[in-house]
């Protein structure tokens, strides 16, 4: 049997569906139910149930998985090695991150890597949904907050500080708040996504801390569209400075708490992570993007140094 039928069979009973796996290496579903097809006959059993709603696993199906998974898994990480030797990064690599944090700090960085391996493609994923990395078959996922799946390794590439921030214009109109209470009389923006709250926290240098509720003039999912509308005036928004901080750089927003820690979740320190699946074998095309995206930063975020990319 041939190696490439295995791992279509593998992929099947990862992915559960004949057409993810079709949509995942751009074929036809029917090529993939035919190589799977192929494969019962070799075996002289079933290995999946089909009905027109739903593929599920057989008990010999379930069992031939779990010998063969390994050893596929193997032979990918063996033609990755050899492949590597070259020194050259190739394939496509898969990666994932938030829409926002993305289209303002990982997108303009594409095309420099792209010139610096040319050999390599790249598979774009921009999604606020926590993906599951094994599932998708993602290479190399950004997250920012906290991390819960134990399963990915991790390694920090920056820290998010969040800040409060208004434009001049509102300040003129609206005044100034001086301390956190004054919020509370204030439009504020907030960002309408899981964990975030209407609930500002502020923590001094004392450690003395604060709850403030805000009101709402504006929610919305998308913190890029939060931004601008802090920047026309419309109001007051805690966001990290990995959004904000040009605009902070250059006088567009002004940081009205510059003494306090401040969040709408929680104090833990939040950070920008990079995460990949573990695995006794790192792909060259994973180690090189891992490495350029920490370079980029070794200095600094670039938006506390003056939002520069080169």
């Amino acid at each position: 049997m041939e190696v490439t039928t295995l791992r279509i069979f593998v992929e099947v009973m990862q992915r559960g569906s004949f057409a993810a796996v079709a949509r995942d290496r751009n074929v036809d579903p029917s090529s993939v139910s035919r190589a799977i097809a192929g494969l019962e006959n070799e075996l002289g059993l079933r290995l999946f149930h089909r009905t027109t709603r739903r593929l599920s696993p057989t008990e010999a199906g379930l069992v031939y998985f779990d010998r063969v998974e390994p050893l596929v898994d193997e032979l990918e990480r063996a033609r990755l090695q050899a492949v590597d030797m070259s020194q050259r990064p190739t394939g496509t690599l898969r990666l994932a991150a938030p829409v926002s944090f993305a289209q303002l700090n990982l997108v303009p960085l594409l095309p420099e890597f792209a010139r610096l391996y040319p050999e390599l493609s790249l598979d774009l994923a921009l999604t606020d949904a926590v993906l599951d990395l094994l599932e998708e078959r993602i290479d190399v996922a950004l997250r920012l907050g906290p991390l819960a799946d134990s399963r990915l390794i991790s390694r920090k590439l920056a820290s998010m500080e969040p800040k409060i921030c208004a434009s001049p214009d509102y300040l003129e109109r609206n005044g100034r708040p001086r301390k956190p209470s004054d919020l509370a009389n204030h439009d504020c923006l907030l960002l309408d996504m899981p964990g975030f709250s209407d609930r500002w926290r502020f923590r001094d240098h004392r450690g003395e801390t604060a709850e403030v509720r805000v009101p709402s003039r504006l929610r919305t999912s998308n913190a890029v569209a939060l931004k601008q509308c802090a920047l026309g005036g419309m109001g007051i928004i805690l966001q990290g400075r990995w959004i904000v901080g040009q605009e902070l750089n250059d006088g567009r927003l002004v940081d009205l708490f510059p003494d306090h820690q401040v969040t709408a979740a929680s104090f833990e320190a939040p950070a920008i992570w990079l995460l990949y699946p573990s695995g006794s074998y790192l792909p060259l095309k994973v180690r090189v993007f891992i490495e350029f995206l920490q370079r980029k930063f070794e200095d600094g975020s670039p938006w506390d140094i003056g939002g520069n990319w080169s």
